[in-house]
């Protein structure tokens, strides 16, 4: 590997890292601010002990996401001195309004919204909860504002010397792609995070403890999965159309299209052969992909082959990891509708192996908005700015020798960092939330008195709780 590749590997392995917690701490904020305002509107107790449950496990993201995104930072100067000569006019000022209104907000008030419960005013900690929440989206926002610049530049030009100067800052911010992109990452930040609440109230309903606040959660979670699962299906597909008219090469490479073709079929699954310049052990759907592309049953989609191989990118990188996001995507569906069928026949908080289901999904949002990254990211190649600044223009003259001690070295603290925020997070979610919404003498336990003190609070009858695990 030269220096292009390896820095290209280590920017993948950290801007993969970093994306994970941004996702997290987008969901997990909104959600925690809902319960602040239930709280606050109710004075429920269940409320407020899922509450400062979820507070805890957000810090832990919060912080993970600040220390990653830091090190990006030097990382684009460090290793991509072309980008950073050619287009700090343009995407410098959207860092710095990044930094100005969103991380500002969410430093000044996320100190009230860990600490400030019992000593402000329920409204006052709503409203703490409200800022930090509004700062993540600020910081997602000016930071899609920043890609979608290099995917889709507007509203510069480059002088002789190619450096990029603004001639139109709402045309820069506003790109033709940047409201699609926006909207697709944040709902799916909104369906991560409802799949974390889903699955973690799942092992405590399938465990039987912490029974009352579990079935809250978990039933705030699968509502709001239910409503973002088919929004977010979509918002891609208004994306992908999109990507159709605004990148038509990362479009072919996503369905694996090699021949500019009238009704093109949906490539289910195949092996695309970059040296052949055609798809291998193909299973086509005929003129499906025309159907969800063009909205049309012969519409026209652009190939591969409309450019030379030195412009495609790694096909069957982006071919296979947007069949991973699609597929999840659909999956999430699947168990969002299963989800109302069971609620419907009140069997929602009993089914164990819905339980077992949608503990095994809480981290298929992740493995979602990765795969949705590499797409993103490796379909634009070999452009760094799309059709403007090739990337192997764009990387510094850094040692390839370098490039790879800071690789490993990466790659190890990451994994520490990952494994030392597994360890901690799941120290608390196991423990669970506290259930001081019930008497003293009512709070679930293993006895026999215990689950009928709990099946009189929770409506539960004693066969469902023995059922559940309790």
């Amino acid at each position: 590997m030269d220096a292009v590749d390896l820095a290209r590997a280590q920017f993948a392995l950290t801007a993969g890292y970093h994306i994970l917690w941004p996702t997290f701490s987008i969901g997990i904020a909104w959600f925690c601010t809902i319960l602040s305002l239930l709280w606050w509107r109710t004075g429920r107790q269940v409320y407020h002990d899922l509450l400062r449950f979820w507070t805890r496990i957000f810090a832990l993201g919060f912080g993970m996401g600040v220390i990653t995104g830091i090190v990006m930072s030097y990382e684009i100067g460090a290793n991509w001195a072309g980008v950073s000569r050619a287009a700090a006019n343009v995407i410098g000022p959207f860092l710095m309004y990044e930094t100005l209104t969103a991380f500002f907000l969410e430093a000044g008030f996320i100190g009230i919204m860990l600490f400030g419960e019992g000593r402000v005013s329920k409204r006052a900690h709503f409203f703490a909860c409200l800022m930090v929440s509004c700062g993540a989206l600020f910081s997602a926002s000016w930071i899609i504002a920043s890609n979608s610049w290099l995917q889709t530049p507007a509203g510069a030009v480059a002088d002789a010397q190619g450096i990029f100067h603004v001639v139109d800052w709402w045309q820069a911010i506003f790109t033709a792609s940047f409201p699609y992109r926006l909207a697709h990452m944040v709902c799916a930040s909104f369906l991560t995070g409802s799949f974390v609440v889903a699955g973690v109230s799942a092992f405590h309903l399938w465990r039987g403890q912490h029974v009352a606040a579990s079935r809250v959660a978990f039933s705030m979670a699968m509502w709001l999965a239910l409503i973002l699962a088919p929004t977010q299906i979509f918002l891609g597909d208004l994306h992908g159309r999109n990507t159709l008219r605004e990148q038509p090469t990362k479009l072919a490479a996503m369905e694996g299209l090699w021949e500019t073709t009238k009704g093109p079929a949906m490539t289910v699954i195949a092996w695309p052969d970059m040296q052949a310049q055609k798809n291998l052990y193909a299973i086509d759907i005929p003129h499906l992909a025309s159907l969800y592309l063009t909205h049309s049953w012969d519409g026209e989609v652009q190939g591969l082959k409309a450019v030379p191989p030195s412009e495609q990118p790694n096909v069957p990188v982006v071919f296979f990891a947007f069949r991973i996001m699609a597929g999840i995507g659909v999956a999430l569906l699947a168990i969002t509708i299963t989800g109302l069928v069971l609620r419907l026949r009140g069997r929602l908080y009993e089914a164990r192996w819905f339980h077992l289901l949608s503990m095994a999904a809480t981290p298929l949002g992740f493995v979602a908005v990765v795969a949705g990254w590499t797409v993103t990211e490796a379909g634009r190649q070999p452009w760094v700015i799309y059709g403007q600044l090739r990337t192997a223009d764009a990387v510094s003259p850094v040692a390839a020798g370098a490039v790879t001690a800071s690789l490993l070295i990466f790659f190890l603290v990451y994994n520490v960092l990952l494994l030392s925020f597994f360890w901690f997070a799941a120290r608390i979610a196991i423990r669970g939330p506290a259930d001081t919404s019930l008497p003293t003498g009512e709070r679930p336990g293993l006895d026999r008195t215990n689950m009928k003190n709990l099946a009189g609070v929770s409506g539960a009858s004693i066969p469902n709780l023995e059922q559940a695990g309790a």
